[in-house]
């Protein structure tokens, strides 16, 4: 049978729009004009900036995520092909940049309720060893990296968290990145703090923290900036080999004046997420994202699970959700599903990974993004809650949340 949605004379619900406000646009405006647009001044107070939103004691701005795992990972200082533990369920890049550090992925099974990784999940994959780990928040929901390094047999030191999807979420009354010796964030364009492009790592560790500033630059003593700004400053050395990811200043001057917005739009990130959980609560085979009991979510992504009850496949509810215009998307396809990571790593590695397998195929993430409306929320539901009108249920019970862990 066709599914049809109605027609809708209400614009495109888009799975995410960038607002850039006002004050960033005048922001990039004045360092345009003043002439330095690469890393400089701007690119400093940022990094002050982040680190004080966060309870940080350092931040490092970087040219994106991916290259804030990499490098972190250089700084780790491990024996080239280390094997390093990451989850299946992530983007492809995370997993690249433990290649391009010249070190080994070893995949971790995704946890069914969280769709991270689990201490059980963990302890399996580290059986054949673990050097080190990079840990998802998956979606904003945090994890606890101490329980996960005991769970691997490895220092926290040797922790890498990946919080491209963490800024604004906390676990044990800190903020993920406030007390982690390297967490990366994005500020790629959908992010919770969207400057368009970027990263960077926040530590506790002053002597990673000096080594990052090198290798994001060349592997360079002294960054351009500084090299022009005083006489004989022209002069620096390499002691070793780095990568061209510096942050710019104009990227600075858009993050600044976005990051005195994040409070706000954080809150409102969770007003969203509450209005979803009521609306589509009461939809049979829809299965809501869980809450961590005691602590913060960051909101990066609303991900719900499509069980057989609904009556219909994951990809036919994201082809019946683009009809009514309604744009969606998937996090992840697991790692051990690409082709190049197959053949890297061989069928071994990429074998029993089967929550990931399990889950993948109902994974459907919703628009979640500040400046949508209630009235554009409302849509998405009653749209779901048509497509599940339209089909036989296969039984009558309701939506199930994961019991979320502390």
């Amino acid at each position: 049978m066709a599914l049809r949605s109605q027609p809708d004379a209400h614009r495109a619900v888009a799975f995410c729009r960038t607002v850039i406000t006002p004050e960033a646009q005048q922001a990039a405006v004045r360092v345009l004009r003043d002439g330095w647009v690469t890393m400089g001044r701007e690119s400093l107070a940022f990094e002050a900036e982040l680190a004080s939103w966060l309870g940080a004691a350092h931040a490092v701005a970087v040219s994106s995520c991916t290259a804030a795992i990499q490098m972190s990972l250089m700084a780790l200082g491990l024996p080239a092909g280390s094997p390093v533990l990451t989850p299946t369920l992530t983007f492809c890049g995370a997993v690249e940049a433990i290649v391009h550090a010249g070190l080994l992925p070893v995949l971790v099974d995704a946890d069914e309720q969280t769709l991270g990784v689990s201490p059980e999940g963990i302890a399996r994959a580290a059986r054949g060893g673990a050097a080190a780990m990079v840990v998802q928040h998956m979606a904003g929901y945090p994890l606890d990296t101490g329980q996960l390094a005991a769970a691997a047999g490895i220092s926290t030191e040797r922790v890498v968290e990946d919080a491209a999807h963490g800024l604004g979420a906390a676990i044990g009354g800190a903020a993920i990145g406030s007390a982690s010796r390297a967490a990366c964030f994005s500020f790629y364009a959908t992010k919770n703090l969207p400057i368009g492009e970027g990263g960077a790592v926040t530590s506790t560790d002053p002597d990673l923290v000096a080594r990052l500033q090198r290798l994001r630059l060349h592997g360079m003593s002294s960054d351009a900036w500084r090299r022009y700004d005083v006489a004989e400053g022209w002069r620096y050395g390499v002691h070793e080999l780095g990568l061209k990811a510096n942050f710019t200043d104009l990227q600075a001057a858009i993050g600044r004046a976005q990051l005195r917005e994040l409070s706000a739009w954080q809150a409102r990130r969770a007003e969203i997420a509450a209005r979803y959980d009521t609306a589509l609560a009461r939809i049979p085979g829809i299965e809501l994202p869980p809450r961590p009991l005691r602590a913060v979510h960051a909101w990066h992504l609303y991900v719900i699970r499509i069980h057989p009850e609904l009556g219909v496949s994951r990809d036919e509810t994201i082809r019946y959700l683009a009809s009514a215009g309604i744009a969606t998307s998937v996090h992840f396809i697991p790692v051990h599903h690409h082709a190049v990571f197959r053949r890297l790593l061989g069928p071994e590695a990429c074998s029993n990974l089967k929550t990931a397998d399990l889950v993948f195929p109902g994974l459907v993430s919703l628009p979640l993004y500040p400046s949508l409306s209630d009235h554009e929320v409302d849509r998405v539901c009653q749209a779901l809650e048509d497509l599940g009108a339209q089909r036989p249920h296969t039984t009558s019970t309701g939506s199930t949340r994961g019991t979320a862990r502390p």
